[in-house]
């Protein structure tokens, strides 16, 4: 199974019903994986804390999430997860397209709430813990929600509907307008296409110069920039992506360690070993070898399966 192959598996084992774009999914860190690298797309995400502690990135700030927390992403928002220390992290993961809850006659609760939302980016507060106020009428409604999809009764369509829109209206009841400066979206959105590339074309060779050019920048502005933006060279943010990936298929395909090196864009096999030795600890042999010793865990009786 190589990665494109993974991925489409992924695609198949997270989707309810193509006519109604909203996925939900349980996972385990590490148990899954070790992290979710840094990544952005179309769908709104809400990440929901079910055991243990965890560490998340929202738009290149971070914070450590534990069991309760509910963290909001708005759709184009950069954001990560990540295990902290050696603790365990258990969370539900809940995936919809906002455009399923838009009307076509762009009435007041569209064009006042949802539609900024879906273009902007933005919302006033990403994560919410137990001690909000508001908390507890939120994770009612990701709570019901959940309910409805243990059994899907008939029209569960709309009971789902229903709990987004509750649960939209106490996001939007209890925040302040919030903005953001054109320089500072201007920049994310510079950083989103960057990380969006790598996503793409990890697999293949990747310069400096081929980045640069992508972003229009100049070799030393751009490694500045990204720098800045990273906290870390790109030639390191790229090689941990594809050690990320990398440790993603040793566990879902029983391919050869060099296949797998080759899949994720490693040209040598040695190099390959001494960089997942130094994330992981420990060789990518072993690494397997410990995954498959690991009894399965009980999930949701809903499709269950990490993704980006």
């Amino acid at each position: 199974m190589n990665l494109s192959d993974y991925e489409s598996y992924q695609e198949k084992k997270t989707h309810f019903d193509a006519s109604f774009p909203y996925n939900t999914y349980l996972c385990c860190i590490p148990q899954d994986f070790l992290s979710v690298p840094l990544h952005w797309h179309q769908e709104m995400e809400i990440i929901y804390i079910k055991k243990g502690i965890g560490t998340v990135s929202v738009d290149l700030s971070t914070a450590l999430v534990k069991e309760g927390d509910i963290i909001l992403l708005a759709p184009g928002q950069l954001h990560g997860i990540s295990q902290y220390e050696n603790v365990r992290l258990e969370y539900e993961n809940i995936l919809f397209d906002l455009t399923m809850l838009l009307s076509k006659s762009n009435d007041s609760s569209s064009l006042g709430f949802l539609a900024p939302l879906q273009h902007s980016n933005i919302l006033a507060k990403n994560i919410y813990t137990p001690r909000d106020q508001r908390y507890s009428a939120i994770a009612g409604c990701l709570d019901h929600a959940d309910e409805i999809c243990k059994t899907f009764p008939h029209a569960y369509q709309l009971a789902i509907k229903s709990c987004l829109y509750a649960l939209f209206y106490e996001i939007f009841a209890g925040q302040q307008e919030m903005s953001a400066s054109n320089v500072q979206l201007a920049s994310l959105e510079k950083l989103k296409m960057i990380l969006k590339y790598v996503e793409t074309h990890f697999q293949e060779k990747i310069t400096i110069e081929q980045i640069a050019g992508f972003c229009d920048y100049s070799p030393s502005h751009f490694m500045k920039y990204f720098k800045n933006a990273m906290g870390m060279s790109f030639i390191t943010y790229l090689n941990d992506y594809r050690l990320t990936m990398a440790a993603r298929l040793l566990l879902a395909s029983d391919s050869t360690i060099l296949s797998v090196s080759q899949e994720v864009g490693f040209e040598n096999l040695s190099h390959f070993n001494r960089s997942f030795k130094k994330k992981f600890a420990q060789t990518p042999g072993a690494y397997r070898a410990a995954a498959e010793n690991i009894q399965p865990r009980l999930t949701h009786d809903v499709p269950a399966h990490p993704a980006l």
